[in-house]
């Protein structure tokens, strides 16, 4: 079901800003297209192109820790993480998913570190192509979560 959004992300000046983008090379059809989402929307809230890291990883069980070793060196002001798991016949699917999901959000607490979550779990390829094109960019919309985070910052 798409549900319609409030409107409440505008252009944030991210001319200053330094991010990094943690990207899984499984499903490259599907991440590839969250990936360039995720730099337009950055490049459009100014983020500089020497800015923007990008660290490939195999896949998005591997995220979390390439995540936690970006955090750990200081030198980012957010980062993006990017993956996709589709469900298969086994229960692979949900292992991933909330290992992946979860340790990310675990870098995050640990180390006050805005991560924007890109990692989108589906059903199928076609929910997978779905959430990675147009206006349902779920890459996109992680790159917007992190610059919003970063602007939102409470002290």
């Amino acid at each position: 079901m798409d549900r319609k959004q409030n409107a409440i992300a505008g252009i944030i000046d991210g001319k200053k800003l330094k991010i990094a983008i943690v990207v899984s090379k499984f499903n490259p059809d599907i991440t590839g297209k969250m990936f360039v989402g995720a730099v337009e929307t950055l490049r459009k809230n100014g983020v500089l192109e020497k800015n923007i890291q990008t660290v490939w990883v195999p896949g998005a069980f591997e995220i979390p820790l390439a995540c936690q070793r970006l955090a750990q060196t200081k030198k980012y002001d957010g980062l993006v993480a990017l993956g996709c798991v589709i469900k298969g016949d086994t229960d692979h699917y949900h292992y991933v998913s909330d290992g992946s999901i979860h340790g990310v959000m675990d870098v995050m607490l640990k180390t006050d570190l805005p991560i924007g979550l890109g990692i989108i779990t589906t059903v199928n390829l076609k929910q997978a192509q779905e959430r990675s094109s147009g206006r349902h960019n779920k890459g996109a919309e992680a790159a917007q979560a992190v610059l919003e985070m970063i602007n939102n910052q409470v002290k």
